[in-house]
């Protein structure tokens, strides 16, 4: 690592340390990172405070129910409509759906981590994808995609139009320079970048990597509790948005590349200014941060392990009630106390797809094979569930009660078949065995 890296990565930490959130998932936030800079009474005042731009950032259409609209008002140095023209630019590892390199596979796929990247990679550079479903274009879907990165993003931003990002960091944490604010996500933590929000990555560590589902339909929301009650899993106020700061270098700072992801592809466009020049903003289309060691985990306290729906962290609904176009789920640490129960999850066969993930230690299902920033994917009707050193101790554990804290892991779970990308389906860090953790779970029939 040079110096000027090692400097860049240290200040990064202090500026990280040093934030302040705002909190409360869906709220109608407001923050200004100059008195005065936000206006009193109205939106769009004839002349905004300060000699701002007054903009209207949109992540769901003007009509839809105020349960769901999400918008933010800007006050920006810079209207984003003053910008020379976008033009295509290498998509690199970055795929969209429709996914239609390879045909959908039944079998249960499993992954190692991302490979390490080469020097200079930064977060965009290093975005992989593996796959997904639906229609980007058709705001319907998800894709998932892993990062791998060593080098900040200098000089350029990014934002998609596409879907929103939740980025789940495994290893490094991101400093996370967005149009509203700053954002520090490390491993443990994720940080949900709203649809067409500009951000910039840098890293905390030296190097970084970990995962991202692309969102294409609703924007995710915290489930409905139902028979639980009012409270318990994801609490609204563990979620923390930034407040407001800005970038300003003048009329003659460095120049900036932004690159839109738009139906699919990389679009490019250099601005004589940063985009990230917000000054003050209100509203809820905003990004966020949540520790998942801060879920309240609900369980059986009698029999029977709960189906994994009792896990979801936040989920984005889909014209069906109850069916989600993706659910985001995490497996916290808890305790175990179900009596004459087979306490890891159990076999089964699901209507729904599901990519399961790693951030630390061990998940109680797998014995081995299954690593931190590695992932495997378990589609439609395919059969899965615990392997067979698992089941073998499982059935024979004394029950007595078990604290689960020696591992965090996650889920991606979605209405469709993920069908991978060809990059994944000829990856080296596929596993081509995966299949053998089921060999030996022996006939026990006694009739």
């Amino acid at each position: 690592m040079s110096e000027q890296q090692a400097d860049g990565i240290e200040q990064a930490r202090k500026t990280a340390e040093a934030l302040e959130y705002l909190t409360g998932f869906g709220n109608e936030h407001s923050s200004e990172a100059v008195p005065g800079a936000l206006p009193l009474g109205r939106n769009s005042p004839q002349r905004a405070p300060l000699g701002l731009y007054a903009e209207q950032l949109s992540g769901s259409a003007f009509t839809e129910p105020r349960s769901r609209n999400r918008r933010s008002w800007l006050y920006r140095i810079h209207p984003s409509a003053a910008h020379p023209p976008f033009t295509r630019t290498d998509n690199g590892n970055l795929r969209t759906a429709p996914f239609t390199e390879v045909p959908a596979d039944p079998n249960r796929l499993r992954w190692n981590p991302l490979p390490d990247p080469a020097p200079g990679t930064d977060f965009l550079a290093g975005l992989w994808t593996l796959g997904g479903n639906g229609d980007a274009a058709q705001r319907t879907g998800m894709a998932i995609h892993l990062y791998a990165a060593n080098a900040p993003m200098t000089d350029r931003v990014f934002s998609d139009s596409d879907g929103e990002l939740l980025i789940v960091p495994e290893r490094g944490g991101l400093l996370l320079r967005t149009e509203l604010g700053l954002l520090a996500a490390r491993p443990g933590e994720v940080a949900l970048i709203p649809r067409g929000v500009r951000f910039r990555v840098e890293l905390l560590d030296a190097d970084a990597r970990g995962y991202v589902c692309e969102n294409y339909g609703q924007p995710f929301e915290l489930p409905d509790l139902g028979p639980i009650g009012a409270n318990g899993l994801a609490a609204a106020r563990d979620f923390q948005a930034p407040v407001a700061a800005y970038e300003d270098p003048g009329a003659d700072g460095r120049p900036t590349e932004v690159v839109n992801k738009f139906c699919g592809n990389l679009w490019s466009a250099t601005y004589d200014h940063s985009p990230l020049d917000v000054v003050a903003w209100h509203g809820s289309h905003v990004p966020y941060v949540y520790d998942m060691r801060r879920f309240n985990v609900l369980g059986s306290i009698s029999y029977d392990h709960p189906d994994p729906s009792i896990f979801t962290v936040l989920t984005s609904p889909s014209d069906t009630p109850g069916l989600a176009g993706v659910d985001f789920v995490v497996f916290a640490p808890r305790w175990l106390v179900g009596e004459d129960t087979f306490r890891p999850p159990y076999f089964h066969r699901n209507v729904m797809s599901e990519y399961m993930g790693l951030i630390e230690g061990a998940y109680d299902a797998k014995a081995e094979g299954f690593v931190p920033g590695g992932g495997s994917l378990h589609n439609m009707m395919s059969a899965h569930g615990p392997d067979r050193e698992t089941f073998d101790r499982a059935s024979a554990a004394e029950l007595k009660p078990q604290k689960i804290d020696d591992g965090l892991a996650f889920m991606f779970e979605t209405r469709w078949p993920i069908t991978a990308t060809a990059q994944a389906a000829a990856a080296d860090h596929l596993q081509q065995a995966y299949d053998d953790v089921w060999q030996g779970l022996e006939r026990h029939f006694r009739p």
